[in-house]
């Protein structure tokens, strides 16, 4: 009988810890309730008067500004296998051009660095960046070396960013945003969208419950917190910053942008930018194209599911999810009361209490789900037991306790209804019910995470003490493996082309304007045809040699101008569904990308002897037509003052000798590779020639310029001189040796 009675004891204790559960439970309701009405309110709001007036704005407004350069920031530490997948998905599928992705590696992780050396020799936008200590160090030191880098870069290509992007390297980004951030970021200084994880195996609850709180946080929560206090808190993916916004984090930490200290930088960084009175918003922003191929699952919504937002695995077993929303509590809770304290604005103070709010409920939810578990365990004891013991209920004679059950239990109903609602817009009906029977094991996950995030701190004896603890994630299989390009010179020496002492003359008595493989043409030392079919080789591309002159104008015209003089290539034929281009150097996945977007075809590209295409663009493109050569040539030979063979050779030497004003500009040293591609894309809309647009905007000098076109002038002679040597040079050999 002593056991009855100690259970009653206990069971009258228990009575009391659920009340104070049931009280702490209705306060956070409430928030929680409070949010819930002003996000339903406000769509009601917007959809009777806001949308009457104002239509929706649709994704075809993204395209209408120009391509501003944007940097993508990517701290990495142990991402080996993962960083190339992220280039070549990005190449292939976002619908931008004007970008350039920066990767924190670390000294002592040899093999991200490998990895992101491979990813650089395929991905000419692709940068890699050496943290000056060894890792791993917080994301923040990883992302103020990173930034550092960006600005040197800034410097060398001479260039400016206009915007700075936080991603991970195993996101997998929507086509579509950086056209939103390069739409947003002149008006904003912080722009958040979405994260939505990626689906596991439903039984993998430690994964999917990211996938429900995501889901409902994105999707209503932060839409509030921007609408009532205007500020956004980064998810530290998927986060744009404006320069404006980079340039002020800079000078308020004295060159150190991000606070090295933190565990959560990015939330950190939110409160200081609202902090400086700017701009902050957090973009929804559905892409409902005509034929998006998407069947819709049961209580998906069209809108909602097609949002551009960042898609990514998040941890699948229980340590690695305790480990990394510990460091979450740990940044956000402790770090961030530490940094911010309170403010003067009691609304902001309110979405700090909220954010904070989780180190006291998250004991409290789990307690409840403990005391609920008891109950139902005591419930079907004493109904199913033989000759069980009846013990008097915990809420009798206590209205006050039923009523606060009651109240529970409606909020209960409606957080249970609003978490379906919002997974199932998203995911589907199955996934929106699956988030109820998640709700116990996510919190049981936030309440060990809690617990360790508490524990470390007592053992650091300061938040700010904590280290940076990574999680590993998985990244998307996308394709084949990286393949590392070499260097020209060094494949040319293996072909036996040239040898080691040709190629060290190269750099040493090279002439202004020329590229190494068209010095080696201009010097003899190799054919156009070998240095194009050492450039094939090395691209992984068929190598073809073309005669523009013959090829029909129908498949000229199925590239514009404008185009074709940007990316130096000419249309060739359509193989299968297929336009191919020529080219006369590699063409960068991006790149390809691009011209296939533009044209809307599907493109493949194969390289040309060198001259081949330039001499295309010119009869096809010019702007201001001059003599065509091949017709001079060809009046010579109809005259006999040369033979067919003649001017065959002729008309070979005067091709490989063709070059573009660009190619000679950056073999000057005026402007880089990579501040020249993003000039293109301006140059694409104008009416200019290309060196009358490069002065206009001043980005070289008028002097330049004509500097430029001399030597372009001198290293490619025109097709009447060429005639009048051989001409000089055939009546040189008629001389009897003696007479010469």
């Amino acid at each position: 009988m002593w056991a009855v009675d100690y259970f009653s004891a206990y069971l009258f204790g228990l009575k009391y810890l659920a009340i104070l559960v049931s009280i702490l439970i209705v306060i956070s309701s409430l928030d929680d309730f409070l949010i819930d009405m002003i996000y339903w309110v406000r769509q009601l709001w917007r959809t009777l008067a806001v949308y009457r007036v104002n239509k929706k704005s649709e994704y075809h407004s993204l395209y209408e500004h120009a391509e501003k350069p944007l940097a993508i920031m990517v701290p990495a530490w142990h991402e080996t296998g993962v960083i190339g997948h992220m280039a070549e998905l990005a190449a292939t599928t976002l619908e931008y051009e004007n970008y350039h992705i920066f990767v924190g590696t670390y000294p002592n992780d040899p093999d991200t660095q490998m990895d992101v050396d491979k990813a650089c020799a395929i991905f000419p936008n692709v940068h890699k960046v050496v943290c000056a200590r060894p890792g791993p160090t917080s994301k923040a030191d990883c992302l103020n070396n990173v930034l550092n880098a960006i600005l040197q870069f800034e410097q060398s290509a001479n260039l400016s960013f206009a915007g700075f992007i936080l991603h991970d390297a195993e996101d997998v980004t929507s086509s579509m945003e950086l056209l939103l951030f390069n739409y947003l970021v002149s008006k904003f200084d912080l722009i958040q969208i979405p994260v939505y994880p990626f689906e596991r195996h439903w039984t993998n609850f430690t994964s999917m419950h990211y996938l429900d709180e995501f889901t409902e946080i994105h999707g209503k929560d932060i839409l509030v917190r921007e609408a009532i206090a205007g500020q956004v808190p980064s998810a530290g993916v998927g986060t744009c910053f404006s320069r404006r916004a980079i340039m002020a984090l800079l000078s308020d930490g004295d060159g150190i942008a991000f606070d090295a200290q933190s565990l959560t930088e990015d939330y950190d960084i939110g409160f200081r930018l609202k902090a400086k009175g700017m701009k902050e918003i957090f973009v929804r922003f559905p892409v409902v194209k005509e034929k998006t191929g998407k069947k819709l699952k049961i209580g998906q919504d069209l809108r909602e599911s097609n949002v551009i937002c960042v898609r990514e695995y998040f941890p699948d077993t229980l340590q690695n999810a305790i480990r990394q929303k510990s460091r979450w509590i740990t940044g956000i809770v402790f770090q961030g009361y530490k940094t911010h304290g309170w403010t003067s604005n009691w609304i902001l103070n309110y979405f700090l209490w909220r954010d904070r709010k989780g180190a006291i409920t998250n004991f409290v939810s789990f307690t409840a789900t403990l005391i609920l578990f008891q109950l139902i365990v005591l419930f079907l004891y004493q109904q199913y037991w033989p000759n069980a013991y009846h013990f008097l209920s915990i809420f009798s004679s206590d209205p006050i306790f039923v009523a606060l059950i009651w109240l529970n239990g409606f909020f209960m109903a409606n957080r249970i209804l609003q978490r379906v609602y919002f997974v199932s817009s998203y995911y589907g009906f199955f996934q929106g019910l699956m988030s109820i029977p998640r709700l116990f094991w996510a919190n049981y996950i936030n309440f060990m995470a809690n617990w360790r995030a508490i524990k470390q701190i007592i053992q650091q004896g300061d938040s700010r003490r904590v280290a940076w603890d990574k999680t590993m994630h998985d990244f998307p299989t996308i394709g084949e493996e990286n393949r590392e390009r070499r260097l020209i010179g060094k494949l040319l020496i293996e072909r036996a082309l040239i040898t080691e002492e040709q190629l060290e003359a190269v750099f040493a008595n090279k002439e202004n304007g020329l590229k190494i493989g068209n010095w080696l043409i201009r010097k003899g030392l190799i054919t156009s045809t070998q240095l194009a079919q050492t450039l094939a080789n090395q691209s992984g591309v068929p190598f073809e040699s073309i005669d523009a002159y013959i090829i029909p104008q129908t498949i000229i015209n199925l590239v514009p101008a404008k185009i074709a003089e940007h990316y130096a290539v000419i249309p060739i034929r359509e193989d299968g569904g297929t336009l191919v281009l020529a080219s006369e150097s590699n063409i960068d996945p991006v790149s390809l990308a691009a011209i296939s977007r533009k044209l809307n075809h599907k493109v493949s590209y194969v390289i040309s002897p060198a001259g081949q295409v330039t001499v295309g663009l010119r009869h096809f493109y010019a702007q201001k037509p001059t003599a065509d050569p091949r017709e001079i040539l060809n009046a010579a030979i109809n005259a006999g003052e040369l033979t067919s063979e003649e001017g065959k050779q002729i008309w070979d030497n005067y091709v490989s000798q063709q070059i573009l004003l660009g190619d000679i500009l950056i073999s000057l040293g005026q402007i880089a590779t990579t501040a020249l591609k993003a000039l293109l894309l301006q140059f694409e809309k104008s009416d200019s020639l290309l060196g009358d647009f490069l002065v206009k905007n001043k980005i070289i000098s008028q002097e330049t310029a004509h500097k430029a076109l001399e030597i372009q002038s001198q290293l490619q002679p025109a097709i009447e001189e060429l005639i009048k040597r051989h001409k000089q040079s055939k009546i040189i050999q008629k001389i009897p040796i003696d007479q010469v």
